[in-house]
């Protein structure tokens, strides 16, 4: 998927992203990296709203499993189970989200879910700001597999 029809399938998908003007900068498999500007996610000390950088690191967390379970063609409810989230230092502007899959970690979920149809997998999204780790959240997503009806 191009980062373009990432930022579309979010926007149409979760209104949040939109109102939070998300874009995606680097869409695959493997990586993903979402890009929010601070001025609609402003709080009132001018710095990014906590919720905003949370949503963020969420929503990259949640795009790259959902991205490697669709090149995959593996049809599948994704959801997320729990977060925890590290806020490091102030973000003053246009921030990134970067999130990726650690193979270990992919076959490990791969095998669960052929094995219970259901599977748990951890993915950490780093918040870059200013060339420095801003934030970061650790999200464990459930994927759960259609059912075919019969």
């Amino acid at each position: 998927m191009k980062a373009s029809a990432l930022t579309t399938y979010l926007h149409d998908r979760i209104p949040l992203s939109r109102a939070m003007d998300v874009s995606a900068v680097v869409a695959s498999a493997e990586q993903v990296v979402l890009e929010a500007p601070l001025d609609p996610n402003i709080n009132v000390h001018g710095t990014m709203f906590g919720g905003s950088v949370a949503t963020l690191g969420l929503l990259a967390a949640w795009s790259v499993l959902h991205l490697r379970l669709e090149t995959e063609g593996i049809a599948n409810q994704l959801v997320i189970h729990r977060t925890a989230m590290e806020y490091l230092r102030p973000i003053e502007g246009c921030v990134r989200a970067a999130a990726q899959l650690d193979p270990a970690g992919w076959d490990n979920f791969r095998h669960m879910l052929d094995r219970r149809s259901r599977a748990r997998l951890t993915i950490i999204a780093e918040l870059l700001y200013d060339g420095q780790v801003a934030a970061r959240l650790t999200g464990e997503f459930v994927a759960m597999l259609e059912r075919k009806p019969a």
